[in-house]
């Protein structure tokens, strides 16, 4: 086996595992929505939350893309390199690697990039609840989708091993 092959192989072992945090995440964020957001007026202590499972679903997400994009030599630049990267996942490059995601995806990815940015540098804790559940909508968007294009993906790596 060469080392391409085992590369291919870890960053393969890599995307099942990342699956597997995202859908931990996803799981947990879901049932929260369910038992706390359904039924009562949101608190600020509940939009901590939400916004905590929101920035660490989109960081597993980057994870991912960033191990990608290094197995296959995507150089990103050094400033705006989190929106670059994004774009290089939509990017199908012909004789390299397919597209991970698709343009749709890349934008609601794009919304919640933002969002962590804002949550790491918003030291308030009075979130607004109307673009919360609009970045909820987003991330039901993404969780129904991100899976069968990872799984795609791994396909194709697991055509060229």
């Amino acid at each position: 086996m060469s080392e391409s092959d085992v590369a291919i192989r870890i960053l393969d072992g890599e995307i099942d595992k990342a699956v597997s945090v995202l859908q931990r995440i996803s799981s947990k964020l879901a049932a929260f929505e369910h038992e706390h957001l359904a039924r009562e007026e949101a608190t600020q202590e509940q939009a901590m939350i939400v916004a905590h499972y929101l920035s660490n679903y989109f960081t597993c997400c980057e994870t991912v893309f960033l191990r990608v994009s290094r197995h296959f030599e995507n150089n990103l630049p050094g400033e705006c390199w989190h929106q670059a990267l994004l774009e290089k996942m939509a990017l199908d490059i012909p004789g390299i690697r397919p597209a991970l995601i698709d343009d749709a995806l890349r934008a609601d990815l794009l919304e919640l990039l933002k969002f962590r940015h804002f949550t790491r540098y918003y030291f308030e804790l009075d979130y607004d609840w109307e673009k919360l559940r609009f970045l909820l909508g987003k991330f039901h968007e993404i969780r129904s989708r991100l899976p069968s294009s990872l799984q795609q993906f791994q396909v194709y790596l697991r055509q060229i091993c």
